[in-house]
């Protein structure tokens, strides 16, 4: 719902929700490939008696234990690395919130991880909709989030997991959706 475009006319309100690929992934994702690399290559270099890096001379190191150390450091760092690519790659968490008055209906869309339940539809009526409410807790671990509210005291998140939303985005995405919806904006 947010750094994503939100498209509205009169009958149609789609609010796009940005998933993994966000600045924070890719930057965690260069930075974890580029240690594991190295702590593998310095590992590698131990063993082999062989210069690979050009910024240090880890040939000087014993194999046991330090090259091990070394390799076992770069190999979980290049794991680390290739789960966060194949999370950018896939986009795991993004997609829309699309509300249609022409059709009544409410669909919540997110990508997941490869297999079968890659595709996470949520499905419903306008009718069901009860209120929009707002989630704010601060602190040490703050959690700024907008649920869909629907009968049955089923809540739906709508806004993306991680970095939390300012608390003005998350007002004014709240008001708006309220409004367009014609329901009250709960936790404000």
């Amino acid at each position: 719902m947010t750094a994503q475009a939100t498209t509205q006319n009169d009958r149609v309100l789609r609010q796009g929700v940005l998933g993994s690929r966000r600045f924070s992934n890719y930057l965690w994702a260069i930075v974890s490939s580029a240690g594991g690399m190295g702590f593998l290559l310095a590992g590698i270099s131990s063993y082999l008696k062989v210069r690979l890096l050009p910024v240090s001379n880890p040939t000087e190191l014993q194999f046991l234990p330090q090259g091990i150390a070394l390799s076992f450091y770069g190999v979980a760092g290049l794991l680390v690395a290739l789960y966060l690519w194949l999370v950018v790659l896939w986009n795991v968490g993004g997609g829309y919130n699309e509300f249609n008055k022409e059709t009544d209906s409410v669909k919540i869309f997110r990508w997941g991880f490869p297999g079968k339940n890659r595709r996470v539809e949520i499905e419903g009526k306008l009718e069901d909709v009860q209120a929009v409410r707002a989630e704010i807790k601060e602190g040490f671990n703050p959690k700024r989030a907008l649920y869909l509210r629907l009968k049955e005291r089923r809540e739906v998140p709508l806004t993306r997991v991680g970095e939390p939303l300012s608390l003005s985005e998350l007002e004014n995405q709240g008001a708006e959706l309220a409004r367009f919806l014609e329901v009250p904006l709960e936790g404000l």
